[in-house]
């Protein structure tokens, strides 16, 4: 997907998209039910979410939530805690060494602002999350962020906007921009 996409919904596209959504979603909630040990199970549905085998020595503790699968890119030694939640129909990277903690959520789909396209289109873009960083828990990252190697997110953040390499990223935005 290119960044910054617009989807109609209702459209082929979207129906595809939307196929997906319930197939991940069957496949997860199988994922989230095994027992902690069935290394085995856990390995072969997450082929079947996310189209490949995991990538040697990534480690995801369940449960884990995605609406896509297809588009989750994860490299060798992430490491991804309880909770997590990657909406990944415009693409998430998550380069080597990430460490994500528990109740992230990657966002890169959503709606636009104006009343009359909010629930004819999708927007987004896609997420890339560079070498070493560390998301803390609870963080949120939204459509097109890009974030930059040896990075921190603090709990709690949302990053609405690129991280320079080797940032600290705290806190909220939740501010008036715009009233219609």
């Amino acid at each position: 997907m290119p960044s910054d996409f617009l989807m109609r919904i209702h459209s082929p596209e979207f129906q595809a998209m939307s196929e997906r959504v319930l197939r991940a979603t069957e496949l997860t909630s199988r994922l989230n039910v095994l027992p902690f040990d069935d290394d085995a199970g856990k390995a072969a549905l997450f082929e079947k979410i996310l189209g490949r085998p995991l990538p040697p020595r990534v480690t995801i503790y369940p449960p884990f939530y995605t609406d896509h699968g297809l588009n989750l890119d994860l490299g060798e030694r992430v490491f991804v805690n309880q909770g997590c939640t990657f909406l990944d129909f415009a693409g998430i990277r998550l380069a080597e060494r990430v460490m994500v903690a528990p109740k992230v959520t990657f966002i890169t789909v959503g709606h636009p602002v104006d009343t009359d396209d909010r629930k004819v289109r999708l927007t987004g873009g896609p997420i890339d999350v560079a070498e070493n960083v560390w998301i803390g828990a609870g963080a949120t990252i939204l459509p097109g962020v890009s974030i930059g190697r040896d990075s921190v997110i603090a709990a709690g953040a949302i990053v609405s906007d690129d991280v320079p390499a080797q940032s600290l990223v705290t806190g909220t935005k939740a501010t008036v921009r715009r009233r219609w």
